[in-house]
């Protein structure tokens, strides 16, 4: 008689399955993005990015609340100036859009964890992430400036910092300006690996962050390197991360496996606005079923290695979590 293994004992029912399902998505994995925008009054939609919306500071707690109502433990916070200039200012002023929305969220939210995204593209005229001469994105000197906006957000009340401007060093000067202003025990989440991906679209839409010129493959990293990766986030390990990124997310699981079997340090997938866009549209037009869609893509980030997932699909799947 010929023998093998019976793999399908362990499939036979749902019960079955969900007894022996080794990845599950919860709650507290989901990071929900916001925009917070100067220029508006009330809330608008993004046209490339269906059900996401830009909130003025006299919505944004109407956003708020129905992320906190649905048992969502964090947020990551975007800023749309209502002016730029050079060194981007209304990044790291005291009144800046972020800086007065951190106060109003948390003085209405006290235990949600508020993430300032700490970078100059929405704010400097070039739309680049950092001080510009010559038609050149300058490092040092860019991290002067990502500095003071990292410290403005922490005094207006956020709970950590998430530097994406890509600089090198960006960990460490940050580290140093929060330590100096008293501020040791603010976490920083880093991303550490950021490729330079045509999935950020639809989010330069939103964020009114598009380059005025040329484009930032000079700081992002190439999608096609694997080594890069690692060295990126090691080096934000030993600047003093609290916690390590990847992305885009979907099409960089080796990546974040590769992050996930190099550091102890919890691990973040962020959920890009274009992988957001594709399901959406994909749904839209009848050809994929999105809640499943949207759970497989999920569940496979943690299958990767992610811990946490910064996704526009956070509320969606909360809200079925709810139902089910």
């Amino acid at each position: 008689m010929v023998t093998f293994d019976r793999h399908r004992r362990l499939r036979s029912s749902a019960a079955m399955r969900d007894l022996v399902r080794e990845n599950h998505l919860e709650k507290s994995d989901l990071i929900m993005p916001v925009f917070v925008d100067a220029t508006i009054q009330d809330k608008e939609e993004i046209a490339s990015m269906p059900g996401i919306y830009r909130y003025s500071l006299n919505t944004i707690l109407d956003e708020i609340k129905e992320i906190v109502d649905l048992g969502i433990q964090s947020i990551i916070i975007f800023g749309i100036p209502d002016h730029k200039d050079d060194v981007g200012t209304g990044a790291w002023e005291d009144n800046g859009i972020v800086q007065e929305a951190i106060r109003k969220i948390k003085a209405a939210y006290p235990d949600l964890i508020v993430i300032a995204d700490t970078c100059m593209c929405e704010y400097t005229s070039t739309g680049h992430c950092g001080i510009v001469k010559d038609h050149k994105v300058l490092n040092d000197e860019s991290l002067e400036y990502n500095t003071k906006v990292a410290v403005s957000q922490v005094k207006a009340g956020a709970d950590m910092v998430a530097p994406s401007n890509a600089m090198d060093g960006f960990v460490a000067a940050i580290r140093e300006g929060l330590d100096k202003a008293g501020f040791k025990e603010t976490p920083i989440m880093a991303y550490s690996v950021k490729f330079a991906s045509s999935f950020y679209g639809p989010f330069r839409d939103a964020a009114d962050g598009a380059p005025q010129f040329g484009d930032r493959k000079g700081y992002q990293m190439d999608p096609a390197n694997r080594l890069e990766a690692l060295r990126e986030m090691k080096s934000d390990e030993k600047e003093g991360a609290d916690f390590t990124m990847v992305k885009p997310a979907m099409a960089f699981a080796d990546i974040i496996r590769d992050v996930r079997n190099n550091t102890n340090l919890p691990l973040v997938a962020y959920n890009v606005s274009g992988e957001y866009a594709m399901v959406k549209a994909a749904a839209a037009n009848g050809w994929i079923n999105e809640e499943q869609i949207v759970n497989e893509v999920l569940v496979g980030l943690k299958r990767a290695g992610a811990d946490l997932i910064i996704t526009y699909f956070a509320k969606e799947v909360a809200a079925r979590m709810d139902k089910k």
